[in-house]
């Protein structure tokens, strides 16, 4: 009965963002189309339902083969692959908004894990990677909301490099907990969590929310 709730709630959520977000999204569209790569659409594998790959959809905001260049998987503040526009996409989370297209599609839900390319994905030990993908991948999640400044936490980093491999065991806890608390009732509170986070950036109420989360080991 939760997944079929979960279904109409994403269906009519993205329909709705769709429409809201189309003044938003339309200019985005035409300014990709004349600036930096000259490309709107960025597409990547990602891990999903099951353990499938599946092509998740963002705005493109970084330079043609970035995952191979630089500091790879890993993005940073002021990372240089990231174009001029791409930056205030990034900043603002625009960037994550195509990703109602896979709402539709049936790939993701409006609330779920997040979805790793595989580098990320297999630094997850052996019962998370099991298990974090039972449920469908998300556009935000507790993962989300714990990390959502997780680009500056890397670049703050002595080692970005390090600290993204030490973070990865408490996601997966994370995560882990999402799956054992997944309700309706923990979806909205994400999801209103999500939408407080963009208006107020630096007033994260997560862990007021959910007072039982897993602790912090670094």
């Amino acid at each position: 009965m939760y997944n079929f709730f979960k279904r109409i709630i994403d269906l009519a959520l993205a329909s709705l963002a769709l429409v809201l977000l189309s003044p938003i999204l339309l200019p985005v569209i035409i300014i990709l189309l004349f600036t930096g790569e000259k490309e709107v659409f960025y597409f990547q594998k990602r891990i999903g339902k099951n353990n499938q790959l599946f092509n998740i959809w963002k705005f493109a905001t970084m330079q043609k083969n970035s995952p191979a260049i630089g500091t790879g998987e890993i993005t940073l503040r002021n990372d240089p692959r990231v174009t001029s526009f791409g930056k205030f996409l990034r900043k603002s989370k625009i960037n994550e908004l195509p990703q109602i297209f896979n709402v539709f599609k049936g790939d993701m839900s409006i609330v779920g894990p997040r979805p790793l390319m595989k580098v990320s994905f297999d630094l997850y030990d052996e019962n998370v990677k099991k298990n974090i993908y039972k449920s469908k991948p998300g556009m935000t999640g507790i993962g989300s909301l714990i990390f959502r400044d997780e680009e500056k936490l890397l670049s703050e980093a002595p080692d970005p490099k390090a600290m993204y491999h030490a973070i990865y065991p408490y996601k997966g806890c994370l995560e882990l907990w999402y799956l054992e608390n997944a309700s309706v009732w923990t979806d909205l509170k994400i999801i209103f969590l999500t939408a407080w986070s963009i208006i107020f950036p630096s007033n994260n109420l997560a862990r007021k929310f959910f007072k039982a989360l897993p602790q912090r080991s670094f």
